[in-house]
């Protein structure tokens, strides 16, 4: 029987400086999802290294004491 999410143990990741809990073997597409973040419009950094390729996302598994840093672009002028 697989778990859901709510059902794995959390590990701890740091984004933009703030430690959250996310379940484990979330991904980092399952990060951007949660926040709903549109992976088209963000750029991140994972462990000091830029992520470029934005299919990658969902396969991205997340391990403990990931830092990462996610930047939105906003449209307007």
């Amino acid at each position: 029987m697989t778990q859901t999410a709510a059902e794995r143990p959390a590990i701890a990741v740091t984004v933009n400086g703030e430690v959250r809990q996310v379940a484990a073997g979330s991904t980092l597409g399952d990060l951007l999802r949660e926040h709903e973040l549109d992976p088209r419009m963000v750029v991140v950094e994972r462990n000091r290294g830029i992520v470029r390729d934005r299919h990658a996302f969902d396969r991205m598994t997340l391990e403990a004491e990931d830092v990462l840093e996610i930047v939105h672009f906003v449209g307007g002028g």
